[in-house]
C-alpha cells in the first residue's frame, strides 16, 4: 500500500469498519483476528489514516442529518410545553429559556458568519496581486 491511489485491501475496509464500530483499537484488532500493533501501522499509513478519517466523518455527517430531521418536532415540542397552560409553570419557563437560548446562538453564529466572510473578502483584497505583480501589501 504504498504507491499513491493505490486501493485499499478488504482486510484494511473491515478495520476501519471495526475502528467504527469498537470501544478500543485492540478490540477492533480482536474482532478482525489481527494484532493490535498491525492496526496501529496501518493507522500510520497515510491512505489508510485518510479513509478512516473519511469514514469518521461520514458516520459524523450522518448523525448531524438526522438530528437536522429532528429538529421541526423538537421546537414543536418546547413551543407545546410553553403553551400548555396545565403545564408546570417550571417546565413552561424551561422550554421558554430553551427557545430564547437557540434563538441568541443562532443569531450570534449568523453574526459571526457574516463578520468573518467580511474579514476574507478584505483580507483577499489586501493580498490580491496588483498589475505590476506585487501584492497589496505594504
Amino acid at each position: 500500500m504504498s504507491g499513491h491511489g493505490e486501493k485499499m485491501g478488504r482486510k484494511q475496509e473491515q478495520a476501519i469498519a471495526a475502528l467504527l464500530q469498537q470501544p478500543t483499537i485492540m478490540a477492533a484488532a480482536d474482532s478482525l483476528g489481527i494484532g493490535e500493533a498491525t492496526l496501529w501501522r496501518w493507522l500510520q499509513q497515510p491512505a489508510f489514516e485518510e479513509a478512516y478519517r473519511r469514514a469518521r466523518q461520514a458516520v459524523v455527517d450522518q448523525a448531524i442529518s438526522q438530528l437536522q430531521q429532528a429538529t421541526g418536532q423538537a421546537v414543536a415540542t418546547l413551543q407545546e410545553v410553553q403553551r400548555d397552560p396545565d403545564a408546570p409553570a417550571s417546565s413552561r419557563v424551561t422550554a421558554a429559556k430553551a427557545v430564547l437560548e437557540i434563538a441568541f446562538k443562532l443569531r450570534e453564529s449568523e453574526e459571526l458568519e457574516r463578520r468573518l466572510a467580511t474579514l476574507e473578502e478584505k483580507l483577499q483584497h489586501m493580498t490580491a496581486p496588483t498589475k505590476g505583480g506585487q501584492s497589496n501589501e505594504s
